[in-house]
């Protein structure tokens, strides 16, 4: 008898798994909040989570948003939580419950205590290969075991910098092509674990948005902006129905996180026009770049890190950072300077290769770009002027990575720490910068 109902129950694990496409995985979390996100398969007619601290009353939240579509991503938000404490939670089913995780939300620190230390891992170009619609001869992707050596790091978050799956040819000039990418790519088995270990934001950039280098002219990118927000559970999508740019905290660092290809001119527009910067070549655009100068003027933090897809500061970089659109460039970083900002540093993608950047302004602290590329894709080597690059302080080619960043130190002596890893978590190089370099 005792076999007969373990067997059972086995089945019903199975079954109940098997409605489950992909996640859970822990999104915004926040002091008295959290995002749970997962898809379920299509004849799925009820979904909800039992949560609450161990020992105490279980509470259940439904998901009240439709379902029985071919993808069935959801999200699921807690409140009533309280700071600091830890919660798990199980998935319920049609009805059937099937494990699910933990998560300990934020500390409420602020005037009780100095900052906390934590750390964040980081990282971008995700390429989960497809034979039948890859293009012929060796496989873009790589080894996707860095996700399990992600998984076991002690991190607070995750922030995914763009190209966190790639769109192909059979994918992007339909609807039904950019769902079914993100669900497939989504629902990896080697993903799952990492993506409940701890919580998720994300960016996006060309290949998770549209076609390769594609901006503002991509006429799918109102579709591409609800698979971003269905497949994400970020704090916020941009604003009033336009990009995907958001901005969360966590201890004394804000993070402002920027849509650089829904305002995004062609690349092989002119930089300047009769000897001045070409005001049509937008990289942010005008409405993202006035929320990200008056988001910058708010911010308190001690560190301030405006994450973009592509690269900010590379000026032997060709057509695919910031610095080939003069006109947003400039302006940001006179803004930067004339108001003292301090604390300032950009965190990019997409390159293919993990660099440093530094770029000197006279009577001010230096501007860093910190890249880190790729995950799972493609690997680029230093090429042409990017060999001897004369901007970068430090940086490595042919090797998948990740980022690791921790901030530690007492209060007027912050510092972080930024360490690059391969795929099975072993440390490439480290760089590190204080609060005081940065004023």
């Amino acid at each position: 008898m005792r076999f007969c109902l373990t067997l059972l129950f086995s089945c019903v694990l199975l079954l109940c798994k098997a409605q489950l496409v992909a996640g859970p995985m822990l999104g915004q979390l926040e002091l008295r909040t959290a995002s749970i996100w997962l898809e379920v398969a299509l004849g799925v007619k009820a979904v909800a989570l039992r949560y609450g601290v161990k020992g105490a009353l279980q509470k259940t939240q439904s998901y009240k948003g439709e379902l029985g579509k071919e993808f069935n991503p959801i999200r699921i938000d807690l409140g009533g939580l309280e700071p600091n404490t830890t919660y798990a939670y199980t998935i319920i089913i049609d009805g059937k419950s099937i494990p699910g995780g933990s998560f300990t939300t934020k500390e409420l620190w602020q005037w009780r205590k100095p900052a906390p230390d934590f750390s964040f891992v980081t990282g971008s170009c995700n390429y989960v290969n497809n034979p039948v619609y890859d293009r012929p001869g060796k496989p873009y992707g790589a080894d996707s075991s860095i996700f399990q050596a992600m998984a076991k790091e002690k991190s607070a978050f995750m922030l995914w910098l763009g190209d966190n799956w790639y769109t192909r040819e059979v994918d992007y000039a339909a609807p039904w092509g950019l769902w079914a990418r993100a669900s497939r790519d989504r629902s990896q088995p080697v993903l799952q674990p990492f993506l409940k270990a701890m919580a998720h934001y994300a960016n996006w950039d060309d290949h998770d948005y549209g076609p390769n280098d594609v901006g503002g002219n991509y006429i799918l990118k109102e579709e591409a902006r609800k698979v971003f927000q269905s497949y994400w559970a970020n704090p916020s999508y941009g604003m009033k129905g336009e990009g995907i740019y958001t901005q969360f905290s966590w201890s004394d660092v804000d993070f402002f996180v920027t849509d650089d290809r829904w305002w995004r001119a062609a690349d092989n527009l002119p930089d300047s026009v009769d000897g001045k910067p070409n005001p049509e070549k937008t990289f942010l655009g005008k409405e993202q770049l006035q929320w990200l100068k008056n988001a910058l003027a708010y911010s308190s933090a001690t560190f301030k890190i405006i994450v973009v897809g592509s690269q900010v500061l590379n000026p032997v970089l060709d057509n695919e950072s910031l610095h080939d659109y003069p006109a947003e460039y400039n302006e940001l970083v006179q803004f930067i300077t004339s108001n003292k900002i301090k604390g300032v540093l950009f965190l990019s993608g997409d390159h293919h290769h993990s660099e440093i950047i530094k770029i000197n302004r006279q009577g001010t602290y230096p501007l860093y770009d910190i890249t880190v590329s790729p995950l799972t894709s493609g690997l680029r080597a230093f090429a042409g002027p990017e060999v001897n690059n004369p901007y970068r302080v430090a940086g490595f080619d042919h090797i998948q990575n990740y980022g690791r960043f921790s901030f530690s130190g007492p209060a007027g002596q912050r510092k972080l720490t930024v360490s690059f890893h391969d795929p099975k978590g072993t440390q490439i190089m480290e760089w590190q910068i204080s609060e005081n370099e940065l004023r």
